[in-house]
Formats: structure tokens, C-alpha cells, sequence
């Protein structure tokens, strides 16, 4: 066990550099200068040369990646072109907004995803199962954003029931959480197609196995065979697509964020592409890479703790 959690690590930060350097390149290779886009068509030669070397684009590529890749281990992810403040000030300045729009969106996923699942396999070939999986077919189909703007039009400007976008800060109470509702269902219900459709293959081959035969004949009710048995073991891969659902919806929230106006991370990135501002770009989109890298690395060793055959697999 010990063995594989090593093997493990040691591949996360294998995974870790290569992702470093794809980072880096593709914002070298760029076509565009940091230094000239801050400055203008019109400035001066040596304004622009000054602050090349003050940005330190003035030293060879190599240089720059170790001096990079150094600062973010040591937690310096530069400072921002920008704004002129530490990138990771910037960073914790908008985690408190997405990170709650992820976790709320995760949530709302799970309550919708796993029963409908469930309900869809229990019916397996009756209306409730083609219904189940026709509507999770429409909701992976339909474009957050798309989903998002008919949110709006419906609960915001229709019926005025939530904000249309906007966030006023935690202070406000209950005005945030509602500021988040809309954002998080647009987010939550694609994920939750993808839930319910996992669950209910994961159930369907579950129902199969050997085990689920004999509690069926020790006399056990169908509900029970269902909820004591089948479901537990139908979460193991269910658990893998959660871990992945909820480094994709950190960084998934680029586009909502931008729809309802919401000052977080997503909404951060975007704003530093259009601004060139590099050392934005490449903190950020690390931070949300090691995200992922971390909660796989997490959901798998949670995986070997629930599955015994997994363990003597390994």
C-alpha cells in the first residue's frame, strides 16, 4: 500500500513539471509582448527596453522557466502586470467566491445525479429510466452559458425572484448565498447528467454480480438487495467522477462567471488573458491544475480505501 501511495506521488509530481512546462511554452510562444501591450504602439525604445528588463523578458527562456518554477514552489507566483500586487493576493482575493460556487454546484449535482441514477436503474427499460436518461441526454447537450441566460430570463427577469448577476459579499448574508443560486444550477445540471448516467451503468453492472444473487436468495426485498448492497458498490466509480466534477467546476466557472458578473477566479482569468497579463495566467491555471492533480491523487487513494480488490490489484 505504502508502495503504491509512493509510486502515486511520485507521478503526481512528474505530472506536476510537465504541466509546468506546457504552461510556460504555450504563453511564450504567444505572439504578442507583455511590455508593448502595457506600454502602447507609441512608446519609446528605450521605455519599452526598461521595462522588458524590469519584467525580466530581457533573460534567456531557460532562465526564466527555473526562476518561474522555483517561485511557485516556494509559493511566489509573481507579481501582476496589471494590478501591481502579488498574483497570490489576487488568487486569494476570488477564492472565496468560486470556491463556494464549486462546492454548491458539487452538491446540487450529487442530490440531483445519484437518485436520479438510481431511480433510472431500478426502472431499468420502464418510462422512468427513458426519462431519466433522455433528460440527462438534454442537459449535457445544452451549453452552460445558453442554460445560464434562460436562468436569468426566467427567475431574474421574468418572475424576479433572484439576482440576475452581481455579488455583494459575504457581509450581506443571505444576498450572497442568493447570488450563487443561478450561477450554481447552471453549473450543477450538466454535472449531474453526467452523475446520473455513471450511476446508473456502475448499477446496472453491479446488479449482475454474483453477490447481489445470493442476497436476493437468503430472502432479502429488492429494496434492500438495491440500497444495502448494489448501491454501495456502485459508488466506488461514481466517487472517481466526483473527485474529477469538482477540479472541472473550479475551473469550469470561467464562463458562468463571466455571464453573471461574479468576481472570482474564473472571472480573474479571464480578464488576464485579455490583458496579457502572463503571470496571472500562468499562477491561476497552475493553481487550478495542482487542484486537479491533488483531488485525483485523493479520490484514488479514497477508491483503495473503500474497494479491498483495488487494494490486492495494487
Amino acid at each position: 500500500m505504502l508502495r503504491l501511495v509512493f509510486r502515486r506521488i511520485v507521478g503526481l509530481l512528474a505530472t506536476l513539471g510537465v504541466a509546468s512546462t506546457l504552461v510556460f511554452t504555450a504563453m511564450e510562444v504567444l505572439p504578442s509582448d507583455p511590455a508593448a501591450l502595457m506600454l502602447g504602439t507609441e512608446a519609446r525604445p528605450d521605455t519599452l527596453k526598461a521595462l522588458r528588463h524590469e519584467m525580466g523578458l530581457d533573460q534567456p527562456v531557460m532562465l526564466r522557466y527555473v526562476g518561474w518554477a522555483f517561485g511557485l514552489v516556494q509559493g511566489d507566483f509573481g507579481i501582476s502586470h496589471t494590478y501591481h500586487v502579488p498574483v497570490l493576493s489576487l488568487i486569494a482575493e476570488r477564492l472565496p467566491v468560486s470556491l463556494p460556487l464549486a462546492v454548491c454546484s458539487l452538491w446540487l449535482a450529487v442530490i440531483i445525479g445519484i437518485p436520479a441514477g438510481v431511480l433510472a436503474a431500478a426502472r431499468h427499460g420502464k418510462a422512468s429510466d427513458h426519462g431519466v436518461r433522455f433528460l440527462a441526454q438534454l442537459a449535457l447537450a445544452l451549453p452552460n452559458f445558453w442554460l445560464a441566460m434562460l436562468l436569468v430570463f426566467m427567475f431574474a427577469i421574468t418572475w424576479h425572484w433572484l439576482p440576475a448577476g452581481g455579488f455583494p459579499g459575504w457581509r450581506s448574508g443571505f444576498g450572497a448565498v442568493r447570488s450563487l443560486i443561478l450561477p450554481a444550477i447552471a453549473l450543477a445540471l450538466p454535472q449531474a447528467a453526467i452523475l446520473a448516467r455513471v450511476m446508473r451503468s456502475a448499477l446496472l453492472e453491479t446488479m449482475d454480480d454474483s453477490f447481489i444473487t445470493a442476497a436476493r436468495a437468503r430472502g432479502l426485498s429488492g429494496s434492500d438487495v438495491l440500497i444495502r448492497h448494489a448501491v454501495p458498490n456502485a459508488l466506488i466509480p461514481v466517487l472517481s467522477i466526483m473527485g474529477l466534477q469538482f477540479s472541472f467546476l473550479l475551473a469550469g466557472t470561467i464562463i458562468i462567471e463571466n455571464v453573471f458578473y461574479l468576481p472570482g477566479l474564473g472571472r480573474l482569468i479571464f480578464q488576464s488573458v485579455t490583458q496579457r497579463d502572463l503571470p496571472v495566467v500562468t499562477g491561476a491555471t497552475m493553481l487550478l491544475i495542482t487542484s486537479v492533480i491533488a483531488v485525483s491523487f485523493l479520490v484514488d487513494l479514497a477508491a483503495l480505501m473503500l474497494d479491498p480488490r483495488l487494494r490486492r490489484r495494487a
